[in-house]
Order: C-alpha cells, then sequence, then structure tokens
C-alpha cells in the first residue's frame, strides 16, 4: 500500500515536463553507479583466475569509462522514454480525473464533486439548493436543445454568482446547489436572492426562441455540531416550500419553522424576506 501511494505521489510530480528530464538525469547517474561498483567489484576474482587479456588497473579504467559513456546513454534514454510515458499517464490521469468531477453540459462540478466541498466546510456559510420552474415544459414546448441552453445558461449565471470561496454545482437534471461562503447571513441570503432574480431579468434566446425562465431556491446554514446530511435536507424541504408556495421564490429554512409568520406574509403578498416579486414564465419568439 505504501509503495502504491508514492508511485502515486511520483506521478503526480510528472505532469512538469521538467521533472522528467531530472528523473532521467537521476536514473542514469543510478545505473551508471551500479555498473561501475559492479564492474570493481567482478574484475578482480576474474583477473586472478587469469580471464583478463589486460592488466587489472586498465581493465578497471576501461569498464568504468564504458560504462559512462554507454551505459550512461542506453539508460539515459532508456529513463527519458520511461518518464515521458509516466508524463502521459499523469496528464492523462489529472484529466480524466478533472472529468470525473465535472458535469459535461454545464461545465460545473458535478455532484460527486459538490459533495466532497461540503465536507471542507467548517465556517460561516449556507447551503442553496437551486431548481428551474417548469423545466419539463420548456423542454416540452421548445425541444431539448432549448432545455440544454438553459441549463448552460443557469450554470453560467450561478458560475458567474458564486466565485472566490463559495462553490455552485449542477446536482442533476434542472438542479443546482450552491455553497455561499460569507460572516453575514443576511448578505449570503441577499446573494441567492440576486442570483435568481438575474436569471428572470433576462431571457434565454435559443433557436430563435426566447425563453424567460424562473428559478426557486431553498437555503440552509452551516452550524456546529449540524451534519452535512441535515443542512443538504433542510435546504432540500426548503426549496419544496419555495416550490409549494407557487415557485419563483427563495426561501430560507428558518420560514419553515414558522407556518404562522408565514402565512401571514404569504397572504401580505410575499414570504418573508427573502421571497423574490418578480415574474415569469416562456414566450416563443420565432
Amino acid at each position: 500500500m505504501r509503495m502504491k501511494i508514492s508511485l502515486q505521489t511520483e506521478l503526480g510530480n510528472f505532469q512538469n515536463r521538467q521533472t522528467i528530464y531530472t528523473f532521467a538525469l537521476k536514473m542514469s547517474f543510478l545505473a551508471v553507479t551500479l555498473s561501475s561498483v559492479a564492474i570493481v567489484l567482478l574484475l578482480p576474482p576474474i583477473y586472478w583466475l587469469g580471464a583478463l587479456p589486460v592488466p587489472l588497473a586498465d581493465a578497471v579504467v576501461y569498464g568504468v569509462v564504458l560504462s559512462w559513456l554507454i551505459g550512461g546513454i542506453v539508460s539515459g534514454s532508456l529513463a527519458l522514454l520511461a518518464g515521458y510515458a509516466m508524463h502521459q499517464l499523469s496528464v492523462s490521469r489529472a484529466e480524466f480525473e478533472q472529468l470525473s468531477r465535472t458535469d459535461v453540459l454545464s461545465g460545473l462540478p458535478n455532484r460527486r464533486a459538490f459533495t466532497e466541498a461540503l465536507e471542507g466546510i467548517d465556517g460561516q456559510a449556507c447551503l442553496a439548493i437551486f431548481d428551474v420552474d417548469r423545466f419539463k415544459t420548456i423542454n416540452d414546448r421548445f425541444g431539448h436543445a432549448c432545455g440544454d441552453a438553459v441549463i448552460v445558461a443557469v450554470a453560467a449565471a450561478l458560475a458567474a454568482s458564486f466565485g472566490g470561496k463559495s462553490v455552485a454545482a449542477r446536482l442533476g437534471g434542472e438542479e443546482f446547489g450552491a455553497i455561499v461562503v460569507g460572516e453575514a447571513r443576511e448578505a449570503r441570503i441577499e446573494q441567492v436572492r440576486a442570483a435568481c432574480a438575474m436569471l428572470a431579468e433576462r431571457a434565454i434566446v435559443a433557436d430563435g426562441c426566447a425563453i424567460e425562465i424562473t428559478v426557486s431556491a431553498g437555503i440552509a446554514e452551516f452550524g456546529a455540531g449540524r451534519s452535512k446530511e441535515a443542512v443538504y435536507s433542510a435546504a432540500d424541504k426548503a426549496l419544496y416550500l419555495a416550490k409549494a408556495l407557487g415557485r419563483n421564490r427563495v426561501v430560507h429554512e428558518d420560514e419553515g419553522l414558522q407556518p404562522g409568520r408565514r402565512r401571514n406574509s404569504t397572504e401580505n403578498g410575499h414570504a418573508k424576506a427573502v421571497e423574490i416579486g418578480y415574474g415569469g414564465g416562456v414566450k416563443n419568439t420565432g
């Protein structure tokens, strides 16, 4: 196991071409040194047996010089080839690892990468789960190519909205997630709200159609002693509540804990302080 880990570490270093030349030089030097030592150790017994056609001192000098000339060239060439092979393997492995963590359509991190990112959260942050409203209607009305264009546009908007220490990812289908990092809770909520508002304010043009979308989102807070599973579940429930309240809004998990206040604020036309007040739909300009 230790040898395997060491090999993986070395392969990772071979992404740098300079490491290849260093590796070839070291391997060549090691091979020549070992061959020189072998010559020095083997020639005396051969000399004592009377099998050397030249004096021992001359044989040692000739053997060492030839090992450095011939052995150095041969071993250096082989080490260089091996280094290039490991370089290609290392680059291919890095590319494969990147692909395995990236959603092909959107270019965002996929669910696997997002789950790993969740495990690394230890500061002030919240989890937001986004869902494109009535996405099936878009696919049915405009076709899957337009649906893909919507996914790409939403991904680009979320990537632009949640940069730096924050992370946006596509979780699957029309569902996205974001780890929003920041000290102020209200600022994090406002950031999620602004991302959804930006998506609703501009139509997505694809195949001669201008597709207006809205996005619903649920937010849950990370906290000391709270498992990542619990945070994800709370954000998912908040998203479900946003859908149940009519879509096109952002709901924080705290709203689900205060049904009386939520009912009163809904009667007044908006849900607490985190609901988004904008309309949306789809229209065909073709």
